[in-house]
């Protein structure tokens, strides 16, 4: 019991690629706006992989998302339910920063868990 109340009282970063930088904001804004995330760096990758059996190259965009770990499965679905991609790229892993800026990312995201 103890161990998963730390767990969910730490904070996590989830990693997102989009396609351009207008579907990056998109899908930012409503996460910010439901308080799903506190922040979000957003920039510019070039990203190198197999798809159906082809090597692709591709620009794309990254977004770099601030929250609680206990947000990161209702963050999962909601990028599924607003992502152009087939299968989205969304990598989740657990966080630490200095006290005062984990506070700002539990206040920042509400009371949800």
């Amino acid at each position: 019991m103890i161990v998963l109340l730390l767990v969910l009282m730490t904070i996590a970063e989830v990693y997102i690629t989009f396609r351009d930088k207008k579907s990056a904001e998109k899908v930012v804004s409503v996460l910010l706006k439901e308080k799903l995330i506190a922040c979000a760096n957003l920039f510019p990758i070039v990203s190198m992989f197999t798809w159906k059996n082809k090597l692709s190259k591709e620009k794309e965009f990254a977004a770099l998302c601030k929250t609680k770990y206990a947000l990161v499965n209702q963050i999962e679905a909601r990028v599924k339910e607003l992502h152009s991609y087939e299968v989205p790229c969304i990598i989740s892993w657990n966080a630490g920063a200095n006290k005062e800026y984990e506070n700002w990312v539990f206040q920042s995201t509400g009371n949800q868990y």
